[in-house]
């Protein structure tokens, strides 16, 4: 895994493990639920897509695997000042571009050879291909909002096309 960041304070982790599952997860809101954390377990490397709320949250999830993280539009106190805005992960073969915001993209992820974008900021859990890019947002783990789902996602690279699993952590009231 290698993994780069517009942080001139972070250094790129390099790994030989190989990662075959990767957890996404975003918009966590200073909330951490144990469902999140199951569902989460096995995988390889976890990607926090913005929106932390706490950074005792970035120190549980980097319990169950390497971690990489985002700042999101509410990680404005001390503790966030060294996320980055985006950050790059390499997983295998994979390129994976992460920022909180899919309207704050700044590149053309097809000619910058990025593989998947990883986003939040909406709640809306969705995965979309455009131009051979995978576009992937978890949805929200934190406090439910609206009538939205509480969901996480997870992706596995063994297989191509990929497999990406959205998983509900709280199931839906009618």
């Amino acid at each position: 895994m290698k993994i780069r960041s517009d942080s001139p304070q972070e250094k790129a982790p390099v790994s030989n493990q190989k990662i075959n599952v990767i957890g996404l997860i975003s918009d966590t809101h200073g909330l951490l639920r144990p469902e999140a954390l199951e569902a989460l377990g096995g995988s390889d490397l976890i990607i926090h897509a913005g929106d932390v709320g706490d950074p005792q949250i970035l120190d549980e999830l980097r319990r169950v695997a390497p971690l990489v993280v985002v700042k999101g539009n509410i990680d404005t106190e001390v503790w966030s000042a060294n996320l980055p805005q985006t950050a790059v992960a390499q997983a295998g073969s994979a390129w994976i571009y992460v920022v909180h915001d899919l309207n704050a993209l700044d590149l053309d992820p097809a000619a910058a050879g990025i593989h998947m974008v990883v986003s939040g900021h909406s709640h809306k859990p969705s995965r979309q291909e455009r131009d051979g890019v995978l576009y992937v947002n978890p949805g929200s783990a934190g406090p439910r909002r609206f009538s939205l789902p509480v969901s996480l996602a997870r992706v596995d690279l063994r297989h191509v096309p990929w497999t990406i699993d959205f998983v509900e952590l709280i199931p839906r009231t009618s």
